[in-house]
């Protein structure tokens, strides 16, 4: 059976309602009844401003807002009294910090010029490095003013522009698995994702990861491959989505689609490094050689390890057996999707893939959740799965700081003690194996999958969705070209309404 044409399947997308969360899924059900329970059979969706778009955006808008106000404590002094106070607030940001410990505050050019103190340029990859220095120069507080009050606006100038990259964020979810619009209020109603979206810059690479996610929905390769190598250009780990990629590629024999995603990945890199590498090479490796240097930290098996046999673990050793593990998780996630009866979705594994890479590092900042979240709703979206996931990143984001609390407050030890936080470490590791079980097993019994329940393939393969196996390996065996069934709705547009009977 030959694969549908982007006519057939643009017919297809606006025939096909829009999947409710309520119809499907009982937490979700329970938890409308907040606003008036289900959607009745009548109900006309989509009718009138409030699109699914539109109120995605604006919840994700007045969550990151309360996600500012939780950080009052410190934008007003816990900053800049001591260490304890930001901790035992849950309130802690890089942010205001780096402002002067990076140079900024003084007018340095990142990577270009050399810093005072033991870190001598800055550690961040180039773009995240950009966005940095457009936030301190759109901080306008002259620099006769107090300190504290640079660095309180430049946190604000910071968080505006973070904000922007939530909705972003937000948006392409909403718009990437076009007939599930709703999933995307996951996103923006995640608790761990409003408690750390201003601790880091993180924002930037995830926004746009989840655009290029959207654009290879699409069908819009290049795009895809382009936003991916700017995304790794502003954070390493987007680049692991081109693994999945890979996979799934070769197995539906879209060898050129893979190769366009690629070139135009190492191209969009390139652009952004070149000029940094050539003219300031020292300050451009900076990022690279603090990764393999920086000893077991915050967060990961490796630190439960070393505290509990109270023996350290060389660095080198810890990074070759953390890349040993990498390895071995991803030959066995290209494992399953070449033996899987049916071809696992994109999302599942870029999800798989990037859960992996978090789970083997050497370590694990809170903010790191946020690479997470949107390829989560996009592999599982699942109310009550989600939540037991975010009560478990929001146990070891209150951990973390309890423990530093504990550990610098001297002899007052306010806070959790070392036994407490490897329990929220664990917390943290099993919350994201449970995830990561569960999709694994929507992929060897598709049947479980929420998203394939209606009858789609992969609302987010792009040109892999509803497309024949050319290469599978036992036991799922040789493919006899059969096409998946293709069944995805109406797209939502940017602000655009659409109106639907229910």
């Amino acid at each position: 059976m030959p694969s549908p044409s982007a006519e057939d399947t643009s017919v297809q997308q606006q025939e096909r309602p829009v999947v409710r969360p309520t119809d499907q899924d009982e937490v979700a059900a329970a938890g409308s009844e907040l606003f008036g329970g289900r959607v009745g059979r009548w109900a006309r969706l989509g009718g009138g401003p409030l699109t699914p778009v539109r109120v995605v955006a604006l919840v994700m808008i007045g969550m990151f807002a309360l996600g500012m106000v939780q950080k009052i404590p410190c934008y007003e002094w816990a900053w800049f009294r001591g260490a304890t106070s930001q901790y035992t607030h849950a309130c802690y940001s890089d942010i205001p910090h780096l402002f002067l410990g990076r140079g900024f505050a003084d007018g340095l050019i990142p990577y270009f010029d050399r810093l005072s103190g033991d870190m001598q340029y800055l550690e961040y990859p180039v773009l995240t490095g950009v966005f940095m220095q457009v936030a301190a120069w759109l901080t306008l507080t002259p620099e006769s003013d107090p300190i504290q009050q640079r660095e309180q606006m430049y946190w604000m100038v910071n968080a505006g522009m973070l904000m922007i990259c939530a909705v972003i964020i937000a948006v392409c979810t909403v718009r990437t698995h076009r007939r599930r619009p709703w999933d995307g209020l996951l996103v923006a109603l995640a608790p761990a994702f409003a408690l750390t979206a201003t601790i880091n810059w993180d924002l930037l690479a995830v926004a746009l990861t989840a655009a290029a996610m959207l654009m290879w929905s699409r069908g819009r390769v290049l795009a895809f491959g382009l936003l991916i190598g700017l995304a790794t250009a502003a954070k390493l780990y987007p680049v692991l989505l081109l693994g999945p990629l890979l996979v799934l590629c070769w197995r539906a024999g879209r060898w050129r689609e893979f190769s366009t995603a690629l070139l135009g990945a190492g191209a969009a890199w390139l652009v952004v490094n070149l000029p940094v590498m050539l003219y300031a090479p020292e300050g451009w490796r900076k990022f690279y050689t603090f990764s393999q240097e920086r000893p077991i930290d915050f967060g990961s098996f490796w630190l439960v390890i070393t505290q509990r046999t109270g023996k350290p673990i060389d660095v080198e050793t810890v990074n070759s057996a953390s890349v040993v593990l990498m390895v071995v998780l991803c030959a066995g996630i290209a494992g399953l999707a070449l033996t899987a009866a049916r071809r696992p979705r994109f999302a599942q594994l870029a999800f798989l893939v990037v859960a992996a890479f978090i789970l083997t590092n050497k370590v694990y900042s809170p903010q790191y959740v946020l690479w997470l979240i949107p390829l989560a709703v996009l592999a599982r979206p699942r109310w009550r799965d989600f939540l037991i996931w975010q009560a478990c990143e929001v146990m070891y984001f209150l951990g973390i700081w309890f423990y530093l609390a504990y550990t610098s407050g001297g002899d007052k030890h306010q806070g959790l003690p070392q036994e407490g936080y490897q329990l929220a470490i664990a917390l943290h590791l099993l919350g994201t194996l449970y995830l990561c079980v569960l999709v694994v097993r929507d992929i060897l019994l598709p049947e479980k999958d929420p998203v394939r329940k209606d009858g789609s393939d992969d609302p987010s393969g792009g040109v892999l969705d509803g497309s024949p196996d050319a290469f599978v390996l036992p036991p799922g065996g040789r493919s006899s070209g059969h096409t998946a069934p293709t069944a995805t709705g109406p797209q939502v547009e940017w602000g655009a309404s659409h109106t639907r009977d229910g």
